[in-house]
């Protein structure tokens, strides 16, 4: 797995977190590979109505779960959140803003950019 991934502006993929540390690899980047059923590549910056309505349909981010070294998320932590939760989010009106150049690539097969950048902090 290479560390050199692409973002979904097709540029080098940018760091989303270390403090919660975030990503796939607990790396700070929304980097993936092909154990990564869940496609963990969507930076972005969670808020209090995003993880509320992800709790009440079974993603549960707010919980800590210290055997997953997960501390549980507030609003305004950045986090790499699975790209069908943030589609499943956005499609019930509870999406959350993202960062673009910290999303991978590999979300585009899930989510359209013209979507991603409804929701994006970082565009240009």
């Amino acid at each position: 797995m290479s560390r050199d991934q692409k973002n979904v502006l097709n540029d080098k993929l940018e760091s989303c977190s270390l403090d919660p540390l975030t990503g796939w690899y607990r790396d700070g980047c929304c980097n993936t590979d092909e154990n990564d059923k869940g496609t963990h590549t969507v930076c972005a910056k969670v808020n209090d109505d995003f993880l509320k309505w992800c709790k009440e349909n079974g993603n549960d981010l707010i919980t800590p779960r210290p055997e997953f070294n997960f501390d549980g998320l507030k609003s305004g932590d950045c986090w790499c959140v699975c790209a069908i939760w943030f589609k499943r989010a956005v499609d019930a009106g509870h999406g959350c803003k993202i960062f673009l150049k910290s999303t991978n690539l590999k979300t585009l097969e899930i989510i359209e950019l013209n979507v991603l950048k409804k929701y994006a902090i970082d565009l240009s």
